[in-house]
């Protein structure tokens, strides 16, 4: 986190400073996690579902944290290992007497919001008259990515692009909800150029807060599908929650939408922000053309606009000098055959979204494309090729989680890459969190798996049920599916079951856990 005192900090998160001097300073990580503290750390203790945070106060304390931000006065240990730096902050003598400040909020959650939030506003104000080597401008620049697939995969790209032109924060893992996503904010320093940030949410409500946290120049929206349309409440609510990305940016921003999802591309009505399209559509701003997928990776074209659309015009005047930068003085379309080491033809379109952002930030499409190149897996349990498991065996395990629609992704991704004499094998559990719809969403999936042609069908969990039921009724299948209730028998008949050949796709949301099944199966050390 940037330096900030702690009477500036009580200020933002709108607390009672109850113990520290109001002028020390305090710039260590911030925390939610006690574990995780270090000498210098701030630690939220947030009240949970499960647990209450404040009960690993004295932990935080006793792990050096300069500041705990609590709901309620608690008494801290008197013993606490002083931090290294304490001998030099403004008030040595009060910080010895209270080596761990606290402030009292009134909601813990709403206080690391309005934390990320000045972070986020001073860093941009700071940065405001930067400029790069070249001369041009280099104020902080934030993006949001929502969509109900895709999100953490267009994160990585974007974060492998962007941190060769500066320094950039981006989450670990799926960093992406009211929690996860202000700390990663918080990360950030008076240093960072790009802020990439991806916004989930369970409901109505959730990525319009993170919005308002980041205000981000550029919001993505990737697609809108049955990805946790349980939880939301049907499609309709899913489709209104992520328009909230794009619904209250300035009409300084830019909306970036992908119009091959016509729920995706009907937000263009709902922004002031300007509105630019990527997608195989015609329509396309950014238009993807020729995507192939083979076991090598994945291949397409993607072509820009002659003229760059980015609502920024002191970064319109820089490249305006400048005819090598897009939207340069020669106005020519830009166009870049992408390849990807990573898995699938879904793929395509999350790497578009990256190269897009970074495009309309300055960097050429084939320096991000370039950058591409060098990514060996888009995240750990996505599409992830594994082959250190049984002699000629090929693993690809994609259950960090599953929606229909990236199932469906997999699965044709599948049936793509096999070569004459393997034999494709599919592992599949349940995809949670799709309330109503679970039941006629696991029988179109079962009944793909046989269109498909995929040669055997394994599903595992009570929730997959559905699925086996649906391929077993489908009609004439040279394949055959085989149902296993429990995890670890489906781990060792599929190690008796398959032989050298086969390409075996594991795919389930993260509740089924079958992540740690393709892990076992593909030979990945425990």
């Amino acid at each position: 986190m940037i330096a900030l005192t702690l009477a500036e900090i009580a200020s933002a998160v709108g607390g009672e400073l109850v113990s520290g001097a109001p002028e020390r300073v305090v710039d260590g990580s911030v925390e939610t996690d006690s574990r995780l503290v270090g000498p210098g750390s701030v630690f939220f203790a947030l009240l949970g579902e499960e647990t209450d945070g404040h009960r690993f106060v004295p932990n935080a304390v006793e792990a050096g944290a300069a500041l705990v931000i609590t709901e309620r006065a608690t008494e801290l240990p008197t013993n606490a290992t002083l931090p290294a730096d304490a001998a030099q902050t403004a008030d040595a003598a009060q910080t010895a007497d209270a080596p761990t400040a606290q402030i009292v909020v009134a909601d813990g959650y709403a206080a690391l919001a309005a934390l990320a939030h000045e972070v986020v506003a001073r860093v941009r104000a700071s940065s405001a008259d930067r400029v790069d080597a070249e001369g041009r401008p280099a104020q902080l620049k934030v993006v949001g990515i929502t969509g109900s697939n895709g999100k953490t995969s267009t994160k990585n790209m974007l974060r492998t692009i962007l941190e060769q032109h500066g320094a950039t924060v981006a989450p670990q893992g799926s960093f992406n909800n009211h929690v996860g996503a202000p700390i990663s904010m918080l990360r950030i320093t008076h240093d960072t150029r790009y802020l990439v940030v991806e916004m989930g949410a369970s409901g109505v409500g959730h990525i319009a807060k993170l919005v308002s946290i980041a205000e981000p120049d550029v919001g993505v929206v990737l697609k809108v599908g049955l990805a946790h349309a349980g939880e939301f409440g049907g499609i309709e609510a899913t489709q209104r929650a992520k328009s909230e990305m794009v619904t209250d940016l300035p009409a300084t921003a830019t909306a970036l939408l992908n119009v091959d999802d016509d729920r995706v591309a009907s937000m263009r009505d709902l922004t002031a922000a300007h509105v630019v399209g990527f997608g195989t559509s015609a329509d396309a701003d950014y238009r993807i053309t020729g995507i192939e997928t083979d076991r090598s990776g994945t291949r397409f074209t993607l072509t820009a606009p002659p003229v760059r659309h980015a609502g920024d015009e002191s970064a319109d005047r820089s490249r305006s000098a400048d005819p090598t930068m897009p939207g340069g003085t020669d106005h020519l379309p830009e166009s870049v055959d992408v390849r990807l080491v990573i898995l699938g033809e879904h793929h395509a379109m999350n790497a578009s979204a990256a190269l897009t952002v970074a495009h309309l930030w300055g960097v050429p499409l084939a320096t991000g494309a370039e950058a591409l190149a060098s990514m060996t897996r888009a995240e750990r349990w996505r599409m992830e090729l594994l082959q250190g498991g049984p002699e000629g065996v090929t693993v690809i395990n994609d259950a960090y989680n599953a929606s229909p629609d990236s199932t469906a992704a997999a699965l044709r991704t599948l049936a793509q890459i096999v070569r004459p004499g393997e034999r494709t094998v599919a592992v599949l559990g349940e995809m949670a969190e799709l309330g109503e719809y679970s039941t006629e969403e696991h029988d179109r999936i079962g009944r793909l798996v046989v269109r498909l042609g995929i040669g055997q069908l394994v599903v595992v969990g009570r929730g997959a049920m559905p699925i086996h039921q649906a391929a077993t009724l489908e009609g004439s299948w040279d394949g055959e599916s085989v149902f296993i209730e429990d995890v670890d028998d489906a781990v060792h008949q599929l190690q008796d079951m398959l032989r050298p050949g086969d390409v075996v796709l594991v795919k389930s949301s993260k509740s089924a856990e079958l992540r740690f099944l393709g892990d076992r199966l593909g030979g990945v050390p425990e």
